[in-house]
């Protein structure tokens, strides 16, 4: 394994906003110095290392009539996915922010909620792919106290922003978007989210390739690991 300090490197590709694309423009990634960013699906030149982007997803969560609701955004202009419903999403600004930080910028920049550090909790991680053959690693957070009230602050890019029972999204929503929310709801920490080329960006049951990545096994006394089934009856 290489011992070469990790980095942050600036690319650009589709987007302009948030994790709108596949590769949004000046999205940082962590990537150790020399390496080269692989945009288009294919491998990295001769000594190149693969690299891929970061970005964070606000999941707020509140108790609503029908059970627990989301808060979503309907993307909108010359964006990624315009006309579709999102998690308020984005990237890191760069080697000075790190993902909860990122996540706390972001909630307040697109949603005007304030969030405190020490209010965020982790979600889960995908590892998304999608169908241009782009790929970045999302880490999603619940959030379930905030200051404010959510709108829309940045309507170049957002036209629309409501609350939805967590298991009914509407449609359409971004395929990426309905597996993290899936795979929160299936109990996963890690998710993976590869799409082929030809599947659409709105989610479709006919294209599902969601795969949730099973729990270690438990620590049994001593720090031992269970083996499957042990200690049942």
């Amino acid at each position: 394994m290489s011992t070469a300090i990790m980095a942050y490197r600036r690319v650009t590709g589709e987007g302009a906003h948030g994790t709108h694309g596949d590769q949004g423009a000046h999205t940082p990634t962590l990537t150790a110095p020399g390496d080269a960013m692989n945009t288009l699906g294919t491998p990295p030149a001769a000594g190149a290392r693969h690299t891929e982007p970061l970005d964070v997803h606000l999941m707020a969560l509140r108790d609503g009539p029908r059970g627990t609701e989301v808060l979503l955004s309907r993307q909108a202009g010359a964006v990624y996915a315009a006309g579709m419903w999102h998690l308020p999403s984005g990237h890191l600004d760069g080697p000075h922010e790190d993902v909860v930080t990122a996540l706390v910028r972001e909630a307040r920049e697109e949603t005007g909620l304030v969030v405190a550090p020490g209010d965020v909790r982790a979600a889960l991680t995908v590892h998304h792919r999608g169908p241009t053959g782009r790929a970045r690693v999302g880490f999603f957070f619940e959030v379930r106290r905030w200051r404010g009230t959510p709108s829309v602050r940045e309507p170049e890019v957002c036209d629309g922003m409501d609350w939805f029972p967590l298991d009914a999204p509407p449609d359409p929503v971004v395929a990426y978007c309905r597996a993290g929310l899936r795979a929160y709801a299936a109990g996963a920490r890690i998710a993976v989210h590869f799409q082929e080329p030809g599947d659409p960006v709105a989610h479709d049951p006919g294209f599902d390739r969601l795969r949730l990545v099973p729990e270690r096994a438990p620590l049994g006394p001593g720090g031992r690991v269970e083996p499957p089934g042990a200690g049942r009856a």
